[in-house]
């Protein structure tokens, strides 16, 4: 795409208002309720899941779960207390919700503080008390690991950096999947070779999985590069792709962006205004060339997680971001700015290429490190759930009845 293309849509993105416009069938369409489940910081990461098999979706920020409908907080493990946030951090930076040892009740995948180990919490079954904890790996590196569908086979991994012990120079990109015995710490598989890998470091920024190249497989991406997947992706190295995608950016998405049929990468900021789309182009020495394009380079910072989900159903997949709030206290660009949590529609014009325009959720919540959008309550539309340093929220998407 060329550079008028790319500032046409640039244009369009910013002289949008978060309003629908009243050409959109979608105007007026699409409310939120917000649920504030607690007003406390508790974590920066959250997951959701029928934790007592009672039918309902629960809430879990790491220290805690939170049972539905009436959220009453039930602890996984001792709880810290956090103050406001302003110079303290959470001891889940992300966090999941899985069967990992497959007896039918669902435990807590939880990443603290970056560089420390990775853990996950046995669920016990309706048995009050604390859950017990199993060690997966005990170095956790880069501010964005995945637990995601890498193989496309229904089941997740963990996908992040990690260092040897007393070796920050030496990190390697893995994913990690529990072995015969969940409790043991899970198998490694390492993806990268030699020294000094991007995306390894314990504060490393930016990570995503996705299909760069178009082959059906997903690729695993960082700022500094990206590696292929193989035919056999569960055995050997993978060859990596050197490319400039960014600095401290969060979630790294595949997403055609210019209507070319190659993928582009879409990345929120981690601690700066902006929201990137980095355009895939010809192939140079045998690696793609990306051309880098500041979609919203004012409108929020620190958005330091991102989702692309179809928000209002039609086909295409819209995006999901908001504002770390006192990402590192008051040191932040647009750290003194309101909380606001979005979400940017996506349109496909005529030519095929996509623009976003921004709608607001809520100005009072925003997002943490990693956060979900899923069909919470069942009725077929997405809503958002986050968990921040002004508290953990339910954001349930609403729509008003047809006549």
């Amino acid at each position: 795409m060329g550079v008028r293309n790319w500032a046409a849509i640039l244009g369009v993105a910013a002289i949008l208002s978060t309003s629908a416009s009243a050409s959109d069938p979608t105007a007026g369409k699409i409310g939120w309720k917000k649920t504030t489940i607690e007003a406390k910081f508790r974590s920066e990461g959250v997951a959701t899941a029928d934790v007592n098999k009672d039918g309902k979706r629960d809430v879990l920020i790491g220290d805690s779960w939170y049972e539905a409908p009436d959220w009453i907080k039930h602890d996984i493990r001792q709880p810290g207390d956090l103050g406001d946030g302003l110079h303290s951090y959470s001891e889940c930076m992300t966090c999941w919700a899985d069967d990992v040892n497959r007896d039918g009740w669902p435990d807590q995948v939880v990443i603290g503080f970056p560089g420390k180990a990775a853990a996950w919490y046995e669920n016990p079954k309706g048995v009050h008390g604390f859950w017990e904890r199993h060690e997966i790996w005990p170095s956790a590196c880069n501010e964005t690991p995945l637990y995601t569908d890498l193989f496309g086979d229904g089941r997740r991994v963990l996908v992040m950096g990690w260092q040897p012990e007393g070796k920050e120079n030496e990190g390697r990109m893995a994913w990690f999947a529990a072995g015969s015995d969940p409790a043991r710490p899970w198998d490694m598989h390492e993806i990268s070779q030699g020294k000094g890998v991007p995306g390894t470091q314990r504060f490393s920024h930016g990570l995503g999985v996705g299909d760069l190249n178009g082959d059906g497989r997903k690729d695993v991406i960082c700022t500094g590069g990206w590696w292929e997947q193989p035919e056999k992706g569960r055995e050997g190295a993978w060859a990596f792709h050197p490319a400039k995608l960014g600095g401290s950016v969060a979630d790294m998405i595949a997403y055609d962006v210019n209507g070319d049929e190659k993928a582009d990468v879409v990345a929120s900021s981690a601690h700066q205004f902006g929201i990137w789309a980095f355009e895939q182009g010809e192939v140079k020495d045998g690696s793609p060339t990306f051309t880098t394009h500041d979609l919203f380079p004012d409108l929020v910072s620190e958005t330091h997680a991102l989702i692309a989900a179809d928000i209002d159903g039609d086909g295409l997949k819209d995006l999901v971001t908001g504002k770390r709030f006192w990402s590192h206290g008051k040191n932040e660009p647009g750290s003194d700015k309101p909380a606001y949590l979005y979400w940017f529609k996506a349109s496909k014009g005529g030519d095929g290429k996509t623009s976003f325009e921004p709608r607001v959720i809520d100005d009072q919540s925003g997002i943490g490190t990693q956060f979900e959008v899923l069909d919470f309550n069942g009725d077929n539309l997405l809503d958002v759930v986050t968990a921040n340093k002004k508290g953990v929220f339910l954001f349930e998407q609403v729509r008003p009845r047809e006549e």
